[in-house]
């Protein structure tokens, strides 16, 4: 952790924190800070600041806390990405997080197997705690917008439409378009397939609505390195 969150349940007063947990063990253990030293805190979509050590015991900690910072901008990018695989779900939220990505639909693909959506990596909280960790990482306090959409057509011809209107829409699919553009550096809303990339009739759903096809080149990357590699180039 760069960055301790803090939640508004762990004010006791208006500069005052306590906590638990992985936090506290995250200080203890990999910090190995003592009373009178300070970590950088912030609060969930609020502001950055340090929090100075008061009490320090195995099971809590209290800090007494300061903000004066704002977080680091978000990127004016929206990603529309196939459901992962159980496995890869946790690192590739944490990694939305992290990129600084503004907000994240999840949707159903053909490619996309019926059981990846009973996967308790989508539970709620699940899901709210991987985007914690990427925030933490990257010493940013705001959580980007996710929410899940399990009917590929309805949500292409119905909502799609209104979530791209005024940016750029890409979609990266192998061999199709032009190669991925460089530092863009404004509004898109940026398409990602499964494994295996999305099926001629939804590359013809998206394109219809107003996607541009774009590629990587030759090399076919996994979904969590072409997330990664779109984003640095689209941006600076």
């Amino acid at each position: 952790m760069n960055l301790i969150l803090l939640n508004a349940s762990d004010f006791i007063s208006e500069s005052c924190v306590q906590f638990e947990g992985a936090r506290l063990a995250h200080i203890q253990n990999v910090h190995g800070s003592k009373i009178g030293d300070t970590v950088r805190v912030g609060q969930l979509d609020g502001l950055i600041g340090l929090g100075t050590i008061t009490e320090l015991g195995q099971h809590k900690l209290t800090l007494e806390v300061s903000f004066d910072q704002k977080p680091p901008a978000k990127l004016p990018l929206t990603i529309i990405l196939a459901l992962p695989r159980p496995k890869m779900i946790r690192r590739i939220f944490r990694t939305v997080a992290e990129l600084g990505v503004e907000r994240l639909c999840v949707i159903n693909s053909y490619r996309v197997e019926k059981s990846f959506w009973q996967s308790p990596a989508l539970d709620e909280h699940n899901v709210h705690q991987y985007l914690i960790e990427g925030l933490q990482q990257a010493k940013d306090t705001a959580l980007p917008q996710v929410s899940f959409h399990k009917r590929f057509k309805p949500f292409v011809e119905d909502e799609l439409p209104g979530i791209i209107e005024g940016s750029q829409a890409l979609l990266a699919h192998p061999s199709l378009g032009e190669s991925c553009p460089h530092q863009l550096n404004r509004p898109i809303t940026l398409a990602i397939g499964p494994e295996g990339g999305f099926i001629p009739y939804e590359v013809e759903k998206l394109q219809a609505v107003g996607f541009e096809g774009i590629h990587l080149g030759k090399r076919i990357l996994k979904v969590e390195n072409a997330l990664t590699t779109l984003t640095a180039k689209l941006y600076s």
